[in-house]
């Protein structure tokens, strides 16, 4: 099966009616179905899927004579809520067709070539990001990871045993990976503006996920007079603004994307906001400062307000600089410009934890993402698939 008609059996699930964004929360029926599709899609071409106790899989190609460390490529396949297509399935898809591909051409890898999904990608149910590849590495413990809790208060581990796994089976090993190659949508517009269909990655930004809690005192909104509130909806709104400012200033990325607000009444003062700032800058001390000056100004704000704030840094991840001399030897391959990423990805935990980790992108002619509205162009993506047929083929000899 090509990779359109794999792409028509995927996007019906987990698709809403009403946005047409995708809701494929990690450990959700739909995610199971991916699961299954995934684990089909392997059985059909003669690979055998392994799946952890949390969820992860990884199916494993070992033509007669192939040894040594495995070439792992692959991506995920859970989505942000209410978000894109593209983002984590076309590298699943694509790995799945680029296997097709060199089968095709005839070819018999003399190392083994793996395609592998990770789970809660994208930390949209329990805040993570990454967190199948961070638990796999080690970066994350289970410990850790099963006293999370997604916004309705159910806990990490029960969700897991909820979606049919066994937590106590352990977790994939990634000891016999010499290599890992994740192909994904672009996040962004580099490659339109070079006119390319495909790149290839040097890095990750430096980024992270913090979280502020601001308490005031819940009040009547019709009886209580301005001067005598202590409103932190007004010390948050300040506070994204100054995010917004400072981000422009110094040319980065902050976003406020997510809020709760207690008692969250129409009529009353609320008593406590929280909410979550995702920040990314081109250097670790550009990250570090940045945050730094959100949280003084909002810490200015809380005072003249008479709220009080408290911040956490829920996951904070540093610069990630792939493999230098792999980025080199795949874009000289196809002779595909090379181009930083400010999004975070599983092949940046891997990278971390020590395996040459390489990322190829596919060109977005919009540049949108995590959105209904991200696209790719068939043809785009089956140059892709073309892409990682090579780089697979020239890393498995």
């Amino acid at each position: 099966m090509g990779l359109e008609e794999m792409w028509r059996d995927l996007a019906p699930v987990g698709r809403s009616t009403s946005t047409g964004g995708y809701f494929r929360q990690p450990w959700t029926s739909a995610e199971g179905e991916l699961r299954a599709w995934f684990a089909e899609e392997c059985a059909a071409r003669g690979l055998s899927v392994e799946t952890d106790g949390i969820g992860n899989q990884v199916a494993w190609w070992r033509p007669d004579g192939a040894d040594g460390p495995g070439v792992l490529t692959g991506s995920h396949l859970d989505s942000v809520i209410d978000g894109g297509a593209y983002d984590g399935p076309l590298g699943v898809v694509s790995a799945l067709a680029a296997l097709d591909t060199i089968r095709e051409r005839g070819t018999v890898p003399t190392r083994p070539i793996g395609i592998g999904v990770f789970v809660e990608e994208e930390g949209s149910r329990f805040g993570r990001a990454c967190l199948g590849s961070r638990l796999v590495t080690g970066a994350t413990t289970w410990e850790q990871a099963r006293e999370l809790t997604d916004r309705e208060g159910v806990f990490l581990g029960d969700a897991v045993e909820a979606a049919g796994l066994d937590p106590t089976r352990g977790l994939l090993s990634l000891d016999g990976v010499g290599a890992f190659v994740e192909l994904h949508v672009e996040q962004g517009r580099h490659l339109v503006d070079r006119d390319a269909a495909v790149g290839v990655a040097s890095g990750i930004w430096p980024h992270g996920r913090w979280r502020f809690d601001f308490a005031g005192e819940a009040n009547h909104a019709g009886t209580t007079r301005m001067e005598d509130r202590r409103d932190p909806m007004l010390t948050y709104a300040m506070t994204a603004l100054a995010a917004n400012k400072q981000a422009r200033l110094a040319q980065q990325r902050a976003t406020f994307g997510r809020i709760e607000v207690e008692p969250n009444g129409t009529n009353a003062v609320p008593s406590r906001v929280t909410a979550w700032l995702d920040a990314r800058a081109e250097s670790g001390e550009g990250l570090e400062a940045l945050v730094g000056e959100v949280v003084r100004q909002a810490e200015q704000r809380a005072g003249r307000d008479g709220t009080r704030l408290e911040v956490t840094a829920e996951s904070v991840s540093g610069a990630v600089h792939f493999d230098a001399g792999l980025g080199a030897r795949l874009a000289a391959l196809g002779g595909w410009p090379v181009l930083p990423t400010q999004a975070g990805h599983d092949a940046g935990i891997l990278s971390e934890a020590g395996i040459p980790t390489a990322m190829l992108f596919v060109r977005n002619p919009t540049g949108v993402s995590h959105s209904p509205a991200e696209s790719a162009e068939t043809a785009d993506c089956l140059a892709g698939v073309d892409a990682l047929a090579d780089v697979l083929e020239e890393l498995a000899r």
